[in-house]
Formats: C-alpha cells, sequence, structure tokens
C-alpha cells in the first residue's frame, strides 16, 4: 500500500480506538440499543449532509435500497450494539483487543469467498497465532470462572464476524458512490435499530453532558467522516488490508481507558494484545519479508 493509504488506515484505527471510549461513557445513561441507534442515526444524517453538501447522485434503484439497508444492519446495527453490550462486563481497551482480530477473520472468509482474496499459508499462520493470542486474553475470565466476561468475549467475537463479512459484502458494491452508500446504508441500519431499542429499553434519558458529547462524537467522528474515508479506500487497499485499522484501535482505547476512565489492563491481556498483534504482523506479510531479508 501506499504511504497515503497507510496514513489514512492509522488515523481510522485511531478514531475507531476512540469510539470505544465513547461507548464506555454512552453505556452509563443507555442502554446497549440507544447506543447503537444513536451512533447510526446522528452518522446517517451527517452523510446525508455530505451528500447533499457535494450534490452527488442518489441512486433510484429500490433494489439496490434494500440491499445496502440489509448491509447496513449487519456491518453496523448487529456489531454497534454487541460492543456496548460486552462493555458492561468488559474495559474498552479489551473490547478494543478482539476487535483486533477481525483482520484475521476477514481473512478467512474472504478465503471462501467467491472472487475473495485466497488466503496464504503465511496468512493462516497469522491467523492461528492471533486466536492463540484471543485465547490468553481471554484466560483470567477461564481462570475466575466469568460466565458474564466470557459472554461479553463472546459477544465481541460475534461483532468481528460481523465485520469480516461486511467488509467482503461490500465489495460487490463498489460501483456505488462511497457517500452515497453509506448515507444509505446507516439508514438502513437505524431504521432496524430505532423500532428494536424502543420496544425493548424503553425512552432514552441523556442527562449528562458527556453523554450528549459522546453521542455526537461517535455519530459524526466515528462514523459519518470515516465512512467517507473507508469507502473510498476499502477498494483499493482490499478487506483485508483494510482490516488491519483495528491494529491501531486497541492502542488509542487502552491509553484513554486507562487515563481517562480508570480501567485496568492485566499484564497477561497485554501478552495477547501482542500476541494478536504479532499475527497481524504475519498477515500482513512483514514477518515473512523481514525473515526474506534475513536470511538473503
Amino acid at each position: 500500500m501506499s504511504l497515503r493509504d497507510w496514513f489514512w488506515i492509522i488515523l481510522l484505527g485511531a478514531i475507531w480506538g476512540c469510539s470505544f471510549v465513547f461507548n464506555a461513557i454512552l453505556i452509563r445513561e443507555l442502554g446497549p440499543l440507544w447506543v447503537t441507534t444513536l451512533r447510526v442515526g446522528i452518522g446517517a444524517l451527517g452523510c446525508w449532509a455530505v451528500l447533499f453538501a457535494l450534490r452527488k447522485p442518489i441512486p433510484r434503484d429500490p433494489v439496490l435500497w434494500l440491499q445496502l439497508a440489509g448491509l447496513g444492519v449487519i456491518a453496523y446495527a448487529i456489531p454497534f450494539a454487541l460492543f456496548p453490550m460486552a462493555q458492561a462486563h468488559l474495559a474498552s481497551g479489551i473490547a478494543a483487543i478482539i476487535n483486533a482480530l477481525t483482520p484475521m477473520v476477514t481473512a478467512v472468509i474472504s478465503h471462501f469467498w467467491i472472487g475473495g482474496e485466497r488466503a496464504t499459508p503465511t496468512k493462516f499462520t497469522g491467523v492461528a497465532i492471533g486466536f492463540v493470542g484471543a485465547a490468553i486474553l481471554v484466560s483470567p475470565a477461564l481462570s475466575e470462572g466469568g460466565n458474564s466476561h466470557l459472554w461479553a468475549v463472546a459477544a465481541c467475537l460475534g461483532a468481528t464476524l460481523c465485520y469480516g463479512l461486511s467488509l467482503n459484502i461490500t465489495r460487490s458494491f463498489k460501483h456505488i458512490e462511497p457517500t452515497a452508500f453509506a448515507a444509505i446504508a446507516l439508514t438502513g441500519a437505524s431504521l432496524v435499530a430505532a423500532p428494536v431499542a424502543f420496544f425493548t429499553e424503553g425512552t432514552p434519558h441523556m442527562t449528562q453532558p458527556a453523554t450528549w458529547g459522546a453521542a455526537l462524537a461517535i455519530g459524526l467522528l466515528s462514523t459519518a467522516f470515516t465512512f467517507q474515508v473507508m469507502y473510498r479506500i476499502l477498494p483499493r487497499v482490499g478487506a483485508t488490508n483494510f482490516a488491519t485499522t483495528t491494529f491501531i484501535a486497541p492502542i488509542s482505547a487502552l491509553i484513554i481507558g486507562v487515563t481517562v476512565l480508570g480501567e485496568t489492563i492485566l499484564p497477561i491481556q497485554i501478552l495477547g494484545m501482542l500476541v494478536i498483534f504479532f499475527g497481524l504482523l504475519f498477515i500482513d506479510g512483514r514477518i515473512r519479508q523481514v525473515w526474506q531479508r534475513a536470511t538473503a
């Protein structure tokens, strides 16, 4: 990838790491379904504002609208709800670390996807290393018999599965203008998430300024802005390479979670994170390149 692509991937990863902290603030007053509803709803409004400001064409095919709306449910509504659910029992940094498994899940799905990127032995090695890191990460919950922690880890893993699926599906819509793509997909996610949130969690109550600030930040910055960038560079760099944004997210989530929210991270969990990152370097091919240069 070019340096420009790496710049955007690092920036997006840092911003998405902050979204785990925003989730931790929001769940103090809101249920997880309202967290996802606000995120996709505010994000959709931001994308529509950009679409009209840039005077981009709006697709008129109703079938395409339904397809993009369905993708929005898989890519946004479900995982955006699973992470705040999990963060009721997990620190934001831990949730972000589990999210770092996304490139590995994406690589496996892409290998079997029709027209997908075939995984090399090096990539499969990276996937195996990553899941070893995930096992180390959840080992404190296993040793303590923490069922709630295990459930939370499973929810985060379910979110990474949604991301892996959606990143591979997205390539089928590369002909759609990126701003319209994001606006329609987020609108579909909003139309599904809002009634579910009303029926299951009732009317939301937001009394703290921090809650309002986190809602606007996660909607406009972590969603509307990042999606404008994501859908422009994803066709160019590929699903697996783009998923390495999750390499960056845990770093910003850990730093802010520990310094601002007072969360704690165990040494063994840092070890699990390092093992996951080592697996990511295998998937990216950098470990192999270094080894080849060393043996040349």
